[in-house]
Protein backbone atom coordinates (compact mmCIF):
# COMPACT_ATOMS: atom_id res chain seq x y z
CA UNK A 1 0.00 0.00 0.00
CA UNK A 2 1.34 3.63 -0.72
CA UNK A 3 1.94 5.86 1.51
CA UNK A 4 -0.01 9.24 2.52
CA UNK A 5 2.22 11.64 0.94
CA UNK A 6 2.54 15.16 2.87
CA UNK A 7 3.43 18.25 1.59
CA UNK A 8 5.43 20.55 4.12
CA UNK A 9 5.35 24.24 3.43
CA UNK A 10 7.75 26.55 5.51
CA UNK A 11 9.67 28.90 4.84
CA UNK A 12 12.38 28.04 8.02
CA UNK A 13 14.71 25.82 6.56
CA UNK A 14 15.78 24.28 10.19
CA UNK A 15 11.78 23.71 11.08
CA UNK A 16 11.49 22.12 7.75
CA UNK A 17 14.70 19.61 8.34
CA UNK A 18 12.63 18.63 12.12
CA UNK A 19 9.36 18.22 9.81
CA UNK A 20 10.95 15.77 7.01
CA UNK A 21 12.72 13.92 9.52
CA UNK A 22 9.77 13.52 12.26
CA UNK A 23 6.90 12.97 9.26
CA UNK A 24 9.06 10.11 7.13
CA UNK A 25 9.64 8.54 10.85
CA UNK A 26 5.75 8.49 11.42
CA UNK A 27 5.29 5.97 8.35
CA UNK A 28 4.61 9.40 5.91
CA UNK A 29 6.34 10.05 2.72
CA UNK A 30 7.25 13.57 3.23
CA UNK A 31 8.21 16.18 0.31
CA UNK A 32 9.17 20.07 1.83
CA UNK A 33 9.36 23.40 0.02
CA UNK A 34 10.16 27.16 1.37
CA UNK A 35 7.34 29.07 -0.51
CA UNK A 36 3.23 28.98 -1.23
CA UNK A 37 4.14 29.20 -5.03
CA UNK A 38 5.88 25.70 -4.71
CA UNK A 39 3.43 24.28 -2.80
CA UNK A 40 0.57 25.75 -5.54
CA UNK A 41 2.74 24.04 -8.38
CA UNK A 42 2.69 20.87 -6.22
CA UNK A 43 -1.17 21.40 -5.84
CA UNK A 44 -1.25 22.03 -9.62
CA UNK A 45 0.66 18.20 -10.06
CA UNK A 46 -1.67 16.42 -7.33
CA UNK A 47 1.82 15.57 -5.63
CA UNK A 48 0.50 15.30 -2.05
CA UNK A 49 -2.48 14.03 -0.35
CA UNK A 50 -2.55 16.47 2.67
CA UNK A 51 -0.90 19.72 3.32
CA UNK A 52 0.96 21.15 6.21
CA UNK A 53 1.00 24.83 5.67
CA UNK A 54 2.89 28.01 7.83
CA UNK A 55 0.92 30.64 8.18
CA UNK A 56 3.49 33.18 7.82
CA UNK A 57 5.84 33.11 5.01
CA UNK A 58 7.74 36.00 3.32
CA UNK A 59 6.49 37.26 -0.11
CA UNK A 60 3.08 34.78 -0.08
CA UNK A 61 2.07 33.75 3.05
CA UNK A 62 -0.12 30.79 4.14
CA UNK A 63 -3.25 32.15 3.32
CA UNK A 64 -3.22 33.38 0.47
CA UNK A 65 -1.74 30.62 -1.03
CA UNK A 66 -3.92 28.10 0.34
CA UNK A 67 -6.68 30.56 -1.38
CA UNK A 68 -5.08 29.16 -4.65
CA UNK A 69 -4.61 25.72 -3.82
CA UNK A 70 -8.63 25.31 -2.92
CA UNK A 71 -9.18 26.75 -6.20
CA UNK A 72 -6.97 23.63 -7.42
CA UNK A 73 -8.53 21.44 -4.81
CA UNK A 74 -11.16 22.20 -2.86
CA UNK A 75 -10.90 18.86 -0.38
CA UNK A 76 -7.40 18.29 0.35
CA UNK A 77 -6.71 17.92 3.85
CA UNK A 78 -4.99 21.49 5.43
CA UNK A 79 -3.23 21.14 8.29
CA UNK A 80 -1.91 24.72 9.39
CA UNK A 81 0.70 25.99 11.54
CA UNK A 82 1.40 28.92 12.96
CA UNK A 83 4.12 30.74 15.55
CA UNK A 84 1.18 33.67 16.11
CA UNK A 85 -1.56 32.18 17.07
CA UNK A 86 -4.62 34.40 17.21
CA UNK A 87 -8.32 34.39 17.05
CA UNK A 88 -8.08 36.83 13.72
CA UNK A 89 -5.78 34.25 12.08
CA UNK A 90 -7.46 31.11 13.38
CA UNK A 91 -10.77 32.67 11.82
CA UNK A 92 -9.66 33.51 8.65
CA UNK A 93 -8.64 29.93 8.22
CA UNK A 94 -12.03 28.40 9.01
CA UNK A 95 -13.59 29.38 6.31
CA UNK A 96 -11.09 28.06 4.40
CA UNK A 97 -11.52 24.48 5.27
CA UNK A 98 -8.49 24.23 7.56
CA UNK A 99 -8.68 20.51 9.42
CA UNK A 100 -6.29 21.57 11.99
CA UNK A 101 -4.55 24.98 13.28
CA UNK A 102 -1.28 24.21 15.13
CA UNK A 103 0.85 26.53 17.25
CA UNK A 104 4.73 25.90 16.73
CA UNK A 105 5.53 27.32 20.15
CA UNK A 106 3.16 26.25 22.87
CA UNK A 107 3.97 26.17 26.80
CA UNK A 108 0.54 23.64 26.93
CA UNK A 109 1.69 21.39 23.57
CA UNK A 110 4.34 20.09 22.12
CA UNK A 111 3.56 20.88 18.53
CA UNK A 112 5.41 17.52 16.72
CA UNK A 113 3.05 15.67 18.85
CA UNK A 114 -0.27 17.92 17.59
CA UNK A 115 0.94 17.18 14.06
CA UNK A 116 0.99 14.01 14.68
CA UNK A 117 -2.22 13.53 15.70
CA UNK A 118 -3.71 15.36 13.22
CA UNK A 119 -1.64 13.81 10.52
CA UNK A 120 -3.28 10.31 11.56
CA UNK A 121 -6.64 11.67 11.68
CA UNK A 122 -6.79 13.01 8.59
CA UNK A 123 -5.13 10.24 6.88
CA UNK A 124 -7.89 8.41 8.70
CA UNK A 125 -10.78 9.98 6.70
CA UNK A 126 -9.01 10.10 3.84
CA UNK A 127 -9.27 6.00 3.71
CA UNK A 128 -13.08 6.42 4.64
Amino acid sequence: MAKTRVLLVDDEKDFLDVGIERINSWGYEVRAVRSGPEAIDIAKNKGADIIVLDYIMPDMDGVFALKQIREIDPKIPVIMFTAFPDERSIEGTEKLGVSVFIPKLSAYADPWSALRTALDIVEKNLKV
